[in-house]
């Protein structure tokens, strides 16, 4: 159970990398996640039925989330569409989309390929397989991203959420800078749909439901236990914090709750997660303050 926690948390840390590009560098929320997720769960899901080996397949999903974002940045930049509202409209519009691509509201993958065959031939216990297909997954995307931020593009990107008036001042088209992180931060939590529906065995249209939660505490426990890190450090906390709140709902689900109510954890463990730091702070200066008195 504990190695299967682990290569769950592995695949949606990817989720929560995708996040990471909107919510943490852009500093806003991107509610398109909720719909691009299960878009790319879709449309792999979808391909590999049709014959399509599942490597393709999950580009096609990948490709599908980038779509996805790209109207949400459109919306966002050109339609000047607040964000929270453009994603939410491009998730609802994208329910009827993977309608649409599976021709129900859930698809099996029952006795058909996925990538964690292609390890068939190492004979590894269970659940290794999904391990080995996360740790591979991630060091390709973390190593994909690092090189991306370190480029010229990349620094434009990361000023533009720092500092958008400086970021323009300076020359570099935000909005473009905008939709470039909507179109890839999607592409990547589509990816992590991609994956996950494989490891599951199916797609559903309601599999979106809740999924930023799951990146954003990710993100959070992450940046709760390790705090003060650099760029390349943050994404590998990301990666423990996924890790760490699968765990915890193991804990959950072997203290015997209902797991009817998983959301509903797993928005308590986010919400305690985010408190922590002002609850640190706030004893920081209650300490203070009793010192000087």
């Amino acid at each position: 159970m504990i190695v299967s926690a682990i290569s769950q948390g592995m695949l949606w840390a990817i989720l929560g990398l995708g996040i990471f590009m909107t919510y943490r560098i852009l500093d806003f929320p991107d509610m398109t996640t909720e719909g691009s997720f299960p878009l790319g769960a879709a449309v792999c899901v979808t391909a590999i039925t049709h014959g399509i080996a599942p490597i393709l397949a999950t580009i096609l999903g990948v490709l599908a989330g980038m779509v996805a974002g790209l109207v949400t940045g459109l919306l966002y930049t050109k339609g000047k569409i607040p964000v929270i509202l453009a994603g939410i409209l491009v998730m609802s519009g994208l329910n009827s989309v993977i309608l649409f691509v599976m021709k129900t509201p859930n698809l099996s993958l029952l006795n058909a390929p996925i990538l964690q065959d292609s390890f068939s031939k190492l004979g590894l216990p269970d659940y290794f397989d999904t391990v080995l297909l996360g740790l591979i997954a991630l060091g390709i995307l973390i190593a994909v991203l690092l090189f991306f931020f370190n480029t010229e593009l990349g620094q434009g990107y990361i000023a533009t959420g720092d500092n958008e008036t400086m970021a323009r001042s300076l020359g570099i088209k935000t909005d473009r800078m905008k939709i470039l992180g909507l179109t890839l931060s999607n592409g990547v939590i589509a990816l992590s749909g991609a994956l996950i529906a494989q490891n599951d065995g199916y797609a559903d249209v309601n599999k979106g439901i809740g999924v930023i939660v799951i990146g954003l505490a990710s993100i959070i426990i992450g940046e709760v236990i390790f705090q003060e890190l650099t760029l390349p450090e943050r994404l590998i906390a990301i990666v423990v914090g996924s890790i760490i709140y699968q765990l915890l709902i193991l804990v959950v689900i072997k203290l015997g709750f209902d797991t009817t109510y998983l959301k509903l954890f797993s928005a308590i463990i986010l919400a305690i997660c985010l408190m922590i730091p002002q609850v640190k702070q706030a004893l920081k200066l209650k300490t203070g303050f009793e010192k000087e008195a």
